[in-house]
C-alpha cells in the first residue's frame, strides 16, 4: 500500500490516544493509555503507533509495552489486544504487521507478542452452530506466511462468550437458559439484592477474589495492584464494582470495565456463602442490565476453555456463561514475532519455573492475607 506512514508517541494526550482507539475496529480495554499506565508502573514504557494515510486519515493504532530484558541490551515487546484497525483489509493488515516488525527491530526486541482481537470462529466448535471466521483465518495465514508464530505464551483469554446488548432486555431473558432464568429469579426470592459499589468497597472486593482465588485454585496479584487498576479506571469512568449482599452482607461481587461500547466481566469474587441462593446468576445480569443502560452493544464475559471437554479447568465457569445465550467466541490467540531466537529460546526455558514459583509465593501471601 502507498502513502502510509507510522508515527510514534510517548504522549497519549498528544494525540488523544482513547479517544482514538475508542473509534477504531476491534477497540479493546486494554489498549487504552489508561492500561498503559497502570503498566507502566509496573516497570513497562509504553509507545502509542500510528498509521496514518497522506490525507492524515488515522488507519490503525497499536499501543505498545516495552520491557527491558535481565542482564542484556535487547527488550520484550507486548501489544495487549491489538493492533487496532480492519482485519478485513488484508492490504493494510499486511502493512502494519511488517511496519510493527520493523519497529520492534528498532527497539532490539527479543520478540513481539501480539493478540489481537480477531474472530476465527463462532460457535461450539463440532455443533451445528459452529462457523469458521473467514477473516480470522485469512489473517493467520498471513501471519503464519511471514515469520510469526502461535505463541506459547498465551497471556489473555484466547476464546470467550459474547452477548449482543443491542437485543434488549426482553430478548435477552428470553433467550437465556430456562434455568439461569429460574436460577435468577430465586436469588431475587432469597433476598439476594445487588448494589453499584464505589471505591470504598474496593479492599472489600479484593479480599474476596483472594478467598476466590484459594478456593478455585488460581493466581492473583497482590491487593495494592487490584487497588490501583480498580481505582485508576474508576477516576477514567470506565470501571463499575457491583456487589450481592444479603441481610447487608456481601457474599459476591465483580468489578465491570466497559471502553468502546463493549463491557468486560474481568473480575469475579465470591465469598462461598449463600451459593444455593445462586448470588452469581442475579449479579451477572445486574450487570447485564447496567452495561445496556452505559450505552454498550457488547457484553464481554471474559474467558472460554481452549478445549471444549469436561477435563478443562475452565469448563464449568464456561457452562455458567453459556446460560445466558450468548455467542461462543474463537481467537486468533497470541502470535510472536522473534527475532533473537536463542535469547527468546532461553526466555521460554526458564518461565515456566519462574512462574511456577510466582505462584507458590503468591499462594502464600494469598493465604496470609485472608488469615489476617
Amino acid at each position: 500500500m502507498a502513502d502510509i506512514r507510522l508515527n510514534v508517541s510517548r504522549d497519549s494526550e498528544a494525540i488523544h490516544w482513547n479517544e482514538v482507539a475508542a473509534n477504531l475496529p476491534g477497540a479493546h480495554i486494554l489498549q487504552t493509555s489508561y492500561w498503559a499506565e497502570i503498566k507502566a508502573d509496573l516497570g513497562w514504557r509504553v509507545a502509542y503507533l500510528l498509521w496514518q494515510d497522506a490525507s492524515d486519515k488515522i488507519l490503525a493504532a497499536a499501543m505498545v509495552l516495552e520491557k527491558k530484558a535481565p542482564l542484556i541490551d535487547a527488550r520484550i515487546l507486548y501489544c495487549p489486544r491489538g493492533p487496532l484497525l480492519d482485519w478485513s483489509d488484508l492490504p493494510l493488515v499486511g502493512e502494519v504487521i511488517n511496519s510493527l516488525a520493523d519497529y520492534a527491530r528498532s527497539q532490539k526486541a527479543i520478540y513481539l507478542k501480539i493478540d489481537p482481537n480477531v474472530q476465527v470462529g463462532s460457535g461450539l466448535p463440532g455443533a451445528e452452530n459452529y462457523a469458521p471466521g473467514e477473516i480470522g483465518m485469512k489473517v493467520k495465514g498471513l501471519l503464519d506466511a511471514t515469520g510469526w508464530i502461535y505463541s506459547g505464551g498465551q497471556i489473555q483469554f484466547k476464546n470467550t462468550v459474547i452477548l449482543d446488548l443491542c437485543q434488549g432486555e426482553e430478548a435477552l431473558l428470553a433467550g437465556m437458559k430456562q434455568k439461569m432464568r429460574y436460577n435468577i429469579q430465586l436469588a431475587r426470592r432469597k433476598g439476594m439484592d445487588v448494589r453499584l459499589g464505589t471505591a470504598a468497597d474496593y479492599k472489600q472486593l479484593y479480599r474476596m477474589y483472594a478467598v476466590t482465588a484459594l478456593r478455585d485454585g488460581f493466581a492473583i496479584r497482590d491487593e495494592a495492584y487490584y487497588l490501583k487498576v480498580w481505582q485508576r479506571l474508576s477516576d477514567a469512568g470506565l470501571a463499575y464494582p457491583l456487589l450481592v449482599e444479603v441481610d447487608g452482607r456481601a457474599v459476591a461481587g465483580m468489578v465491570m470495565f466497559t471502553f468502546g461500547g463493549t463491557a468486560y466481566y474481568f473480575y469475579g469474587m465470591s465469598t462461598g456463602e449463600d451459593r444455593e441462593k445462586m448470588p452469581n446468576h442475579l449479579l451477572q445480569w445486574e450487570a447485564i442490565r447496567l452495561a445496556e443502560t452505559l450505552g454498550c452493544t457488547r457484553y464481554d464475559l471474559w474467558g472460554a476453555p481452549d478445549a471444549y471437554d469436561e477435563a478443562d479447568p475452565m469448563w464449568g465457569v464456561y457452562r455458567f456463561k453459556e446460560g445466558f445465550n450468548g455467542e461462543t467466541s474463537a481467537g486468533l490467540g497470541a502470535y510472536d514475532l522473534i527475532l533473537q531466537p536463542t535469547w527468546y529460546a532461553m526466555l521460554e526455558r526458564g518461565l515456566p519455573a519462574v512462574l511456577a514459583l510466582m505462584r507458590r509465593l503468591g499462594r502464600r501471601r494469598i493465604q496470609s492475607e485472608v488469615n489476617q
